[in-house]
Protein backbone atom coordinates (compact mmCIF):
# COMPACT_ATOMS: atom_id res chain seq x y z
CA UNK A 1 0.00 0.00 0.00
CA UNK A 2 1.01 3.50 -0.23
CA UNK A 3 1.99 6.07 2.24
CA UNK A 4 -1.67 7.78 1.47
CA UNK A 5 -3.38 4.75 2.04
CA UNK A 6 -1.91 4.41 5.78
CA UNK A 7 -1.35 7.98 6.85
CA UNK A 8 -4.90 8.45 8.75
CA UNK A 9 -5.83 6.68 11.39
CA UNK A 10 -8.73 3.86 10.68
CA UNK A 11 -11.68 4.46 12.07
CA UNK A 12 -13.19 1.36 14.23
CA UNK A 13 -15.77 0.57 11.11
CA UNK A 14 -13.11 0.79 9.05
CA UNK A 15 -12.94 2.39 5.12
CA UNK A 16 -14.20 -0.94 2.98
CA UNK A 17 -15.45 -4.37 3.21
CA UNK A 18 -14.01 -7.49 2.36
CA UNK A 19 -15.45 -7.11 -1.44
CA UNK A 20 -13.96 -3.20 -1.30
CA UNK A 21 -16.76 -1.61 -1.31
CA UNK A 22 -17.17 1.45 1.06
CA UNK A 23 -18.28 1.22 4.23
CA UNK A 24 -21.26 3.05 5.34
CA UNK A 25 -21.58 3.19 9.19
CA UNK A 26 -24.76 3.79 11.16
CA UNK A 27 -25.56 7.13 12.87
CA UNK A 28 -24.46 4.86 16.71
CA UNK A 29 -21.50 3.92 14.71
CA UNK A 30 -20.64 7.55 13.85
CA UNK A 31 -20.98 9.27 17.30
CA UNK A 32 -19.83 5.70 19.05
CA UNK A 33 -16.54 6.59 17.23
CA UNK A 34 -16.89 10.77 17.72
CA UNK A 35 -16.92 10.40 21.41
CA UNK A 36 -14.36 7.83 21.71
CA UNK A 37 -11.79 9.75 20.16
CA UNK A 38 -12.80 13.21 22.33
CA UNK A 39 -12.05 11.04 24.88
CA UNK A 40 -8.78 12.67 26.10
CA UNK A 41 -8.75 10.95 29.71
CA UNK A 42 -8.99 7.34 27.62
CA UNK A 43 -5.87 8.28 25.23
CA UNK A 44 -4.07 11.62 25.15
CA UNK A 45 -3.51 10.93 21.71
CA UNK A 46 -6.98 12.21 20.94
CA UNK A 47 -5.84 15.85 22.44
CA UNK A 48 -5.79 17.42 18.38
CA UNK A 49 -9.44 15.76 17.85
CA UNK A 50 -10.93 17.00 21.17
CA UNK A 51 -9.15 20.44 20.57
CA UNK A 52 -11.33 20.22 17.30
CA UNK A 53 -14.01 20.33 18.85
CA UNK A 54 -13.46 22.42 21.92
CA UNK A 55 -12.93 25.54 19.98
CA UNK A 56 -16.35 25.07 18.58
CA UNK A 57 -17.63 24.99 21.85
CA UNK A 58 -15.87 27.66 23.34
CA UNK A 59 -17.75 30.07 20.93
CA UNK A 60 -20.96 28.73 21.77
CA UNK A 61 -21.34 31.62 24.57
CA UNK A 62 -20.26 34.76 22.04
CA UNK A 63 -23.06 32.78 19.66
CA UNK A 64 -25.63 33.35 22.53
CA UNK A 65 -24.59 36.48 23.86
CA UNK A 66 -24.84 37.53 19.98
CA UNK A 67 -28.24 35.87 19.88
CA UNK A 68 -30.05 37.19 22.73
CA UNK A 69 -28.13 40.70 23.45
CA UNK A 70 -26.28 42.07 20.83
CA UNK A 71 -27.64 41.15 17.34
CA UNK A 72 -28.76 44.68 15.38
CA UNK A 73 -28.95 45.24 11.76
CA UNK A 74 -25.41 46.27 11.79
CA UNK A 75 -23.99 43.21 14.16
CA UNK A 76 -25.51 40.57 11.42
CA UNK A 77 -24.10 42.28 8.51
CA UNK A 78 -21.23 42.23 10.36
CA UNK A 79 -21.16 38.78 11.34
CA UNK A 80 -22.58 37.73 8.13
CA UNK A 81 -19.57 39.13 6.20
CA UNK A 82 -16.87 37.81 8.61
CA UNK A 83 -18.31 34.45 8.39
CA UNK A 84 -19.41 33.75 4.76
CA UNK A 85 -16.81 35.96 3.25
CA UNK A 86 -13.39 36.61 5.14
CA UNK A 87 -13.48 33.12 7.12
CA UNK A 88 -14.52 31.64 4.18
CA UNK A 89 -11.40 33.06 2.27
CA UNK A 90 -9.21 33.10 4.54
CA UNK A 91 -9.90 28.99 4.87
CA UNK A 92 -9.50 28.58 0.95
CA UNK A 93 -6.13 30.60 0.85
CA UNK A 94 -4.47 29.11 4.10
CA UNK A 95 -6.17 25.86 4.79
CA UNK A 96 -6.77 25.02 1.03
CA UNK A 97 -4.23 26.61 -1.36
CA UNK A 98 -1.37 26.82 0.46
CA UNK A 99 -0.99 24.38 3.37
CA UNK A 100 -2.51 21.34 1.01
CA UNK A 101 -1.57 22.48 -2.42
CA UNK A 102 1.38 24.64 -2.01
CA UNK A 103 -0.28 26.34 -4.88
CA UNK A 104 1.81 29.84 -3.95
CA UNK A 105 4.71 30.51 -2.10
CA UNK A 106 5.60 33.52 0.48
CA UNK A 107 8.20 36.19 0.22
CA UNK A 108 9.32 35.23 3.70
CA UNK A 109 7.92 34.10 7.11
CA UNK A 110 6.59 37.34 8.03
CA UNK A 111 3.97 37.25 5.24
CA UNK A 112 3.17 33.83 6.15
CA UNK A 113 2.70 34.07 9.42
CA UNK A 114 0.45 37.33 8.51
CA UNK A 115 -1.77 35.55 6.75
CA UNK A 116 -1.89 32.30 8.84
CA UNK A 117 -3.60 34.29 11.03
CA UNK A 118 -5.58 36.82 9.29
CA UNK A 119 -8.47 35.52 11.15
CA UNK A 120 -9.33 33.39 14.08
CA UNK A 121 -7.66 29.87 14.56
CA UNK A 122 -9.51 27.49 14.84
CA UNK A 123 -9.09 24.32 12.28
CA UNK A 124 -5.84 23.03 13.51
CA UNK A 125 -3.45 23.01 10.24
CA UNK A 126 -2.49 19.06 10.27
CA UNK A 127 -5.96 18.03 10.60
CA UNK A 128 -6.87 19.67 7.39
CA UNK A 129 -3.82 19.27 5.34
CA UNK A 130 -2.71 15.85 5.62
CA UNK A 131 -6.34 14.43 5.63
CA UNK A 132 -7.04 16.63 2.50
CA UNK A 133 -4.07 15.07 0.64
CA UNK A 134 -5.75 11.47 0.92
CA UNK A 135 -8.83 13.16 -0.09
CA UNK A 136 -7.40 13.94 -3.38
CA UNK A 137 -5.78 10.70 -4.04
CA UNK A 138 -9.04 8.98 -2.93
CA UNK A 139 -11.85 11.06 -3.80
CA UNK A 140 -14.98 9.48 -3.49
CA UNK A 141 -13.87 5.86 -3.23
CA UNK A 142 -13.04 4.11 -0.07
CA UNK A 143 -10.51 5.81 2.42
CA UNK A 144 -11.81 9.62 1.44
CA UNK A 145 -11.43 10.86 4.59
CA UNK A 146 -15.07 12.77 3.83
CA UNK A 147 -16.99 11.02 1.25
CA UNK A 148 -20.32 12.11 0.38
CA UNK A 149 -21.28 8.42 -0.21
CA UNK A 150 -20.81 7.99 3.21
CA UNK A 151 -23.56 10.25 4.02
CA UNK A 152 -24.24 13.40 5.64
CA UNK A 153 -22.84 12.44 9.50
CA UNK A 154 -19.50 10.46 7.91
CA UNK A 155 -18.64 14.22 6.66
CA UNK A 156 -19.94 15.94 9.41
CA UNK A 157 -18.13 14.38 11.87
CA UNK A 158 -14.92 13.66 9.63
CA UNK A 159 -12.19 15.88 11.30
CA UNK A 160 -12.79 13.61 14.71
CA UNK A 161 -13.40 10.30 13.12
CA UNK A 162 -11.44 10.04 9.75
CA UNK A 163 -9.01 12.96 9.28
CA UNK A 164 -6.50 12.12 12.49
CA UNK A 165 -3.50 10.86 10.96
CA UNK A 166 -2.53 7.64 12.50
CA UNK A 167 -0.90 6.92 15.85
CA UNK A 168 1.19 3.78 14.77
CA UNK A 169 3.42 5.55 12.02
CA UNK A 170 6.79 4.38 11.41
CA UNK A 171 9.62 6.68 11.71
CA UNK A 172 10.25 6.75 7.86
CA UNK A 173 6.26 7.36 7.35
CA UNK A 174 6.19 10.14 9.88
CA UNK A 175 9.44 11.68 8.02
CA UNK A 176 6.87 11.63 5.07
CA UNK A 177 3.95 13.52 7.15
CA UNK A 178 6.27 15.96 8.22
CA UNK A 179 7.62 16.63 4.70
CA UNK A 180 3.96 18.10 4.05
CA UNK A 181 3.87 20.18 6.25
CA UNK A 182 7.33 21.60 6.29
CA UNK A 183 6.27 24.67 4.51
CA UNK A 184 3.68 25.79 6.26
CA UNK A 185 5.59 27.10 9.56
CA UNK A 186 3.93 24.72 12.11
CA UNK A 187 6.41 23.49 14.91
CA UNK A 188 6.11 19.61 14.70
CA UNK A 189 7.16 17.11 17.22
CA UNK A 190 10.01 14.86 16.87
CA UNK A 191 9.15 11.03 16.11
CA UNK A 192 9.88 10.60 19.83
CA UNK A 193 7.06 13.41 21.01
CA UNK A 194 4.63 12.05 18.26
CA UNK A 195 4.74 8.48 20.01
CA UNK A 196 3.78 10.12 22.63
CA UNK A 197 1.12 12.76 21.32
CA UNK A 198 0.38 10.96 18.47
CA UNK A 199 0.07 14.36 16.35
CA UNK A 200 2.02 16.46 14.02
CA UNK A 201 1.51 19.64 16.00
CA UNK A 202 2.95 20.11 19.42
CA UNK A 203 0.24 20.51 22.65
CA UNK A 204 1.65 23.34 24.06
CA UNK A 205 2.44 25.76 20.97
CA UNK A 206 -0.67 24.83 19.61
CA UNK A 207 -3.00 25.55 22.56
CA UNK A 208 -0.35 28.50 23.38
CA UNK A 209 -0.89 29.76 19.72
CA UNK A 210 -4.88 29.88 19.83
CA UNK A 211 -4.94 31.94 22.79
CA UNK A 212 -2.76 34.49 21.50
CA UNK A 213 -4.63 34.74 18.39
CA UNK A 214 -7.94 34.58 20.34
CA UNK A 215 -6.77 37.84 22.13
CA UNK A 216 -5.22 39.59 19.67
CA UNK A 217 -8.55 39.84 17.65
CA UNK A 218 -10.89 40.06 20.12
CA UNK A 219 -9.23 42.83 21.17
CA UNK A 220 -8.64 44.19 17.66
CA UNK A 221 -12.81 43.69 17.39
CA UNK A 222 -13.28 45.94 20.80
CA UNK A 223 -11.43 48.69 19.19
CA UNK A 224 -13.13 48.70 16.02
CA UNK A 225 -16.78 48.52 17.35
CA UNK A 226 -16.34 47.70 21.64
CA UNK A 227 -18.15 44.46 23.25
CA UNK A 228 -21.37 43.98 20.59
CA UNK A 229 -18.77 43.94 17.70
CA UNK A 230 -16.35 41.32 19.50
CA UNK A 231 -18.90 39.43 20.67
CA UNK A 232 -20.63 39.13 17.12
CA UNK A 233 -17.76 38.48 14.90
CA UNK A 234 -16.64 35.51 17.91
CA UNK A 235 -19.91 34.35 17.28
CA UNK A 236 -19.61 34.27 13.46
CA UNK A 237 -16.81 32.69 13.73
CA UNK A 238 -18.37 29.84 15.51
CA UNK A 239 -20.71 29.55 12.95
CA UNK A 240 -18.52 29.04 10.06
CA UNK A 241 -17.06 26.04 12.67
CA UNK A 242 -19.95 24.22 12.30
CA UNK A 243 -20.76 25.43 8.70
CA UNK A 244 -17.77 24.26 6.77
CA UNK A 245 -17.75 20.83 8.24
CA UNK A 246 -20.87 20.55 5.93
CA UNK A 247 -19.01 21.34 2.84
CA UNK A 248 -17.29 18.34 1.06
CA UNK A 249 -21.27 16.84 1.32
CA UNK A 250 -22.78 19.16 -0.41
CA UNK A 251 -19.84 19.66 -2.74
CA UNK A 252 -19.41 16.42 -3.74
CA UNK A 253 -22.99 16.05 -4.52
CA UNK A 254 -24.41 14.46 -1.44
CA UNK A 255 -22.94 11.38 -2.51
CA UNK A 256 -24.83 11.47 -5.91
CA UNK A 257 -23.11 12.42 -9.46
CA UNK A 258 -24.82 16.06 -9.45
CA UNK A 259 -22.15 17.23 -12.79
CA UNK A 260 -23.76 19.39 -15.43
CA UNK A 261 -22.17 19.46 -19.08
CA UNK A 262 -19.69 22.45 -19.64
CA UNK A 263 -19.94 23.52 -16.10
CA UNK A 264 -18.29 20.69 -14.14
CA UNK A 265 -15.70 19.48 -16.59
CA UNK A 266 -13.76 16.81 -14.04
CA UNK A 267 -15.36 13.69 -14.17
CA UNK A 268 -13.02 11.44 -12.22
CA UNK A 269 -14.99 12.57 -9.08
CA UNK A 270 -18.28 13.36 -8.19
CA UNK A 271 -16.88 17.38 -7.08
CA UNK A 272 -19.59 19.74 -8.09
CA UNK A 273 -18.86 23.46 -8.98
CA UNK A 274 -21.19 26.18 -6.71
CA UNK A 275 -21.87 29.32 -6.84
CA UNK A 276 -22.63 30.55 -3.49
CA UNK A 277 -19.31 28.72 -1.95
CA UNK A 278 -17.64 29.97 -5.04
CA UNK A 279 -18.68 33.35 -4.78
CA UNK A 280 -17.98 33.68 -0.71
CA UNK A 281 -14.83 31.61 -0.33
CA UNK A 282 -13.49 31.22 -4.04
CA UNK A 283 -14.30 27.49 -3.98
CA UNK A 284 -15.27 26.36 -7.01
CA UNK A 285 -14.59 22.62 -6.51
CA UNK A 286 -14.94 21.09 -9.67
CA UNK A 287 -12.24 23.20 -10.78
CA UNK A 288 -10.07 22.65 -7.79
CA UNK A 289 -9.82 18.85 -8.11
CA UNK A 290 -8.87 19.57 -12.03
CA UNK A 291 -6.19 21.79 -10.90
CA UNK A 292 -5.49 21.24 -7.27
CA UNK A 293 -2.29 23.03 -7.37
CA UNK A 294 -3.48 26.31 -8.56
CA UNK A 295 -3.92 29.76 -6.71
CA UNK A 296 -6.48 30.08 -8.97
CA UNK A 297 -9.96 27.98 -9.20
CA UNK A 298 -12.09 30.62 -10.56
CA UNK A 299 -11.81 30.31 -14.14
CA UNK A 300 -14.60 31.65 -16.34
CA UNK A 301 -15.73 35.30 -16.21
CA UNK A 302 -18.49 34.52 -13.70
CA UNK A 303 -16.42 32.96 -11.19
CA UNK A 304 -16.00 35.32 -8.67
CA UNK A 305 -12.14 34.30 -6.65
CA UNK A 306 -11.89 36.17 -3.55
CA UNK A 307 -9.28 33.92 -2.41
CA UNK A 308 -7.43 34.33 -5.92
CA UNK A 309 -7.71 38.31 -5.44
CA UNK A 310 -6.01 37.82 -2.23
CA UNK A 311 -2.93 35.70 -3.45
CA UNK A 312 -2.56 38.17 -6.52
CA UNK A 313 -2.29 41.23 -4.92
CA UNK A 314 -0.23 39.75 -2.11
CA UNK A 315 1.88 39.20 -5.17
CA UNK A 316 1.73 42.69 -6.81
CA UNK A 317 2.87 43.97 -3.32
CA UNK A 318 5.76 41.02 -2.94
CA UNK A 319 4.91 39.44 -0.13
CA UNK A 320 3.77 36.25 -2.44
CA UNK A 321 6.97 35.16 -4.95
CA UNK A 322 5.32 32.91 -6.64
CA UNK A 323 1.95 31.26 -7.94
CA UNK A 324 0.47 28.58 -9.94
CA UNK A 325 -2.42 29.83 -12.18
CA UNK A 326 -4.02 27.24 -14.49
CA UNK A 327 -6.51 29.08 -15.98
CA UNK A 328 -4.63 29.07 -19.50
CA UNK A 329 -4.40 25.33 -19.47
CA UNK A 330 -7.80 25.48 -18.61
CA UNK A 331 -9.62 26.86 -21.51
CA UNK A 332 -7.04 25.58 -23.63
CA UNK A 333 -7.76 21.76 -22.36
CA UNK A 334 -11.40 21.60 -21.43
CA UNK A 335 -13.55 25.00 -22.18
CA UNK A 336 -11.80 25.67 -26.05
CA UNK A 337 -11.30 21.52 -26.42
CA UNK A 338 -15.67 21.06 -25.98
CA UNK A 339 -16.28 24.14 -27.46
CA UNK A 340 -14.43 22.44 -30.54
CA UNK A 341 -16.01 19.05 -29.85
CA UNK A 342 -20.26 20.66 -30.22
CA UNK A 343 -18.87 22.43 -33.60
CA UNK A 344 -18.27 18.93 -35.14
CA UNK A 345 -21.56 17.37 -34.13
CA UNK A 346 -24.25 20.65 -34.62
CA UNK A 347 -23.44 19.83 -38.72
CA UNK A 348 -23.76 16.45 -38.39
CA UNK A 349 -27.30 17.09 -36.90
CA UNK A 350 -28.43 19.64 -39.15
CA UNK A 351 -27.49 17.81 -42.40
CA UNK A 352 -30.91 15.44 -42.18
CA UNK A 353 -33.46 18.60 -41.70
CA UNK A 354 -31.74 20.83 -44.20
CA UNK A 355 -31.54 18.71 -47.38
CA UNK A 356 -35.68 17.74 -46.77
CA UNK A 357 -35.89 21.36 -47.00
CA UNK A 358 -34.27 22.37 -49.79
CA UNK A 359 -35.71 19.47 -52.02
CA UNK A 360 -38.94 20.88 -51.00
CA UNK A 361 -38.20 24.41 -52.65
CA UNK A 362 -37.20 22.82 -55.49
CA UNK A 363 -40.32 21.52 -56.34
Amino acid sequence: MSFLDTVLQPPSYGWQDANGLLVKPSPKQLFGEFFSRLNVFKDKKNWLSFLCWFTVLALVPFFLLFLFKYMSVKTLLAAFFYSMIVMGTHGTIWHHRYCTHNAYQFRNKFWRFFTQNLTLKIIPEEIYAVSHHVHHAKSDTPGDPYNAQGGFLYCFLADVNHQPISKNLSEKEYAKCVNLMKHTGVSVNTYEQYQKWGSLAKPLNTVVGIILNWSFWFGAFYLMGGIPLAVSLFAAAGFWAVGVRTFNYEGHGKGEDKRREGIDYNQDDMSINQVWPGIVAGEWHNNHHLYPKSARSGFKPYQVDSAWYYIKFMHTIGAVSTYNDCKAQFYKEYVNAHEQEHKAIVPELLVPVIVPVLAVEEV
